[in-house]
């Protein structure tokens, strides 16, 4: 079944390491989602059976009124069929979830909650500009489950300059007391046009150390899959059963729809992109025009996502598939390619299936580029 992402671009603050793509400001936010409403509208074809998930992305989506969500919501229902069981998710930081704030989203369809927790310390918190204190961080979590919201998944950074791994191992230790059942683990990255790269290429912040990330992602591996969490994705990690429906099928290339500024979407083939810029996607659709573009993937773009996706995942990458859905060339070219990975432990092969093993995990890029066919 096809997916719905919905890019909210509201934040209360920027964080200092966030390239995504968000305004500070709420003044135009009725006209942003009447916007997004007629977005939806106008894709009304893009999606012919039913939608098995629905994801709230951003910015920031809990900082709307329930009345703003709600019209969203309407807008999807009048719009598409939206199978009974689907996977419903909304982004949320933890200063929003209120007592208030959870019995409005009790009133809607959504049915998980994907938390922006990072650290569960006040110095990391303010050291990355977040605007919920560890506190919050916390108690969100539990009121989150008291009422009723069981289906949770919190975002964790690691590789920073202040987390040491006492602090991570206790991060990590303080989400499985917390009975979280799914987890999506991040190394930081400094991304350029970000207060912190500002930051480090001033000499105000210290550099990322790559291997403080590999070294901290051992950790997390070691202790979160001795706790019964499965490595489904190189970043997510979920008791058995509590995968996210909405990401796994990013990462099996299902198709799905973009809605909001900077979204995109996928229809197998090609990808739609909107604009990260709120001005020119309001003009656009009021102007009854959709404000993205289209690139027509390749063969070999295609290929390549798959190589890159699936090998991510615990369920690797199929040699028939590649057989049946690319052809003979490809899988060829896959096979002699596969040949300089030989003599190292990172591939594990079981059948006709790639997979990374656990040292694999650690140059997933690497290997992912090694395997792409660059030439058509």
């Amino acid at each position: 079944m096809s997916g719905i992402y919905i890019h909210i671009p509201f934040c209360k603050k920027a964080c200092h390491y966030c390239d995504f793509h968000f305004s500070t400001s709420l003044k135009y936010a009725d006209e942003m989602v009447d916007a997004i409403c007629k977005e939806i509208r106008m894709k009304k074809d893009r999606i012919s059976g039913h939608v098995g998930s629905i994801y709230f992305g951003g910015g920031t989506p809990s900082i709307l009124s329930q009345e703003a969500l709600q019209k969203i919501f309407d807008t999807i229902n009048h719009t598409f069929s939206v199978d009974a069981g689907a996977e419903i998710t909304i982004e949320t930081n933890p200063d929003d979830l209120t007592s208030q704030k959870l019995k409005e989203l009790k009133q809607l369809p959504v049915n998980r909650f994907s938390v922006g927790i990072q650290s569960f310390y006040n110095e990391d918190l303010i050291w990355m500009n977040r605007a919920h204190n560890a506190d919050e961080a916390e108690n969100c979590i539990k009121r989150s489950q008291d009422a009723g919201f069981e289906n949770l998944t919190i975002d964790l950074i690691y590789g920073y300059p202040l987390l040491t791994d006492a602090k991570w191992l206790s991060n990590i230790n303080k989400a499985i007391e917390l009975e979280v059942p799914h987890i999506s683990a991040y190394a930081l990255t400094v991304e350029p046009r970000t207060a912190l790269a500002h930051a480090i290429k001033n000499k105000k912040q210290t550099q990322v150390s790559d291997t403080q990330s590999a070294e901290q992602f051992v950790i997390l591996m070691g202790k979160l899959m001795a706790s019964g969490f499965e490595h489904y994705e190189i970043s997510n990690f979920a008791k058995p059963d509590r995968y996210a429906i909405h990401n796994t099928n990013y990462w099996k290339g299902i198709n799905y729809i973009g809605i909001g500024p900077s979204a995109h979407g996928f229809d197998g083939q090609n990808r739609y992109m909107n604009p990260a810029n709120n001005a020119s996607y309001m003009e656009k659709l009021e102007s009854n025009k959709l404000a993205e573009t289209v690139e027509e993937l390749s063969l070999n773009d295609r290929f390549n996502e798959y190589i890159m996706t699936s090998l991510r995942t615990m369920w690797g990458t199929d040699l028939n598939k590649i057989s049946n859905h690319f052809g003979k060339e490809f899988f060829e070219e896959t096979k002699k390619n596969l040949r300089s990975f030989e003599d190292k432990d990172w591939l594990i092969f079981e059948e006709e299936k790639i997979k990374l093993s656990q040292s694999g995990k650690l140059f997933a890029d690497h290997i992912a580029s090694e395997m792409f066919i660059i030439n058509d």
